[in-house]
């Protein structure tokens, strides 16, 4: 016998809406998995090249490159393959006959936006900061991306002093921002008009990592002497 009839018109039922629900859910879950196993190899790669070319870039007497991490003690031991997570790392570069001619040191800190890295060249024989590049930025496109293509702020990181106390504990003169124009001393990093927040930023993140990364350098340039 069958049921009574259904009214012509009469709302679909809530179980057949939600079967659908769910199985649209399902079906976007498995195509966004899909894709993201797909495209992460392809990103980890690129970032890894854009990496490696920023390295170059930031330190222009080197042709090769090797990454280190910290070990207990202080101490740093090379990565090869893949550094393990969590790992503190810093990028020692080479000449063509494999002297060690400085350190590129990544860094991260609040821009305007949002947070900022940034990847600098330390030469220890010059105690200073010699290059510099933005790796990732959502600073405001026209004001606060002049952090990344502006020729006289670019030109702070030529040689920003970094120099060490007598200690060897910390720089003598932390790096500090002033306005555009203002700059007398070579810690100093001269800001940019009208993106000055976003200038104030990348000086506090290269005095943060500075003072954290250079004396523990400096202690320890042995480590980094054996070329790749």
């Amino acid at each position: 016998m069958n049921g009574p009839p259904v009214a012509a018109g009469a709302p679909p039922s809530v179980w057949h809406m939600y079967r659908a629900m769910v199985g649209v859910g399902l079906v976007c879950a498995v195509l966004i998995v899909s894709v993201y196993q797909f495209t992460a190899p392809v990103i980890a790669r690129n970032r890894a090249e854009a990496l490696r070319a920023a390295i170059f870039h930031v330190l222009p007497e080197a042709r090769s490159s090797r990454s280190f991490r910290v070990a207990p003690g202080d101490r740093f031991e090379a990565v090869e393959g893949e550094a393990p997570a969590g790992s503190r790392l810093v990028h020692a570069g080479y000449d063509e006959g494999g002297r060690l001619v400085g350190l590129a040191v990544e860094a991260e800190g609040m821009g305007y936006q949002d947070a900022i890295r940034v990847l600098y060249g330390y030469a220890f024989e010059r105690d200073a900061v010699i290059g510099f590049q933005v790796l990732e930025s959502r600073e405001t496109p026209g004001l606060g991306d002049r952090i990344e293509t502006d020729p006289a702020f670019l030109a702070n990181f030529e040689h920003l002093d970094v120099s060490l106390d007598e200690a060897g504990a910390a720089p003598l003169h932390p790096v500090e921002s002033v306005k555009h124009g203002q700059k007398q001393h070579p810690w100093q990093v001269d800001g940019i008009t009208g993106a000055t927040i976003s200038s104030v930023a990348i000086a506090a993140i290269l005095r943060n990592s500075t003072a954290w990364w250079i004396p523990r350098i400096r202690r320890s340039l042995d480590d980094f002497r054996e070329a790749p």
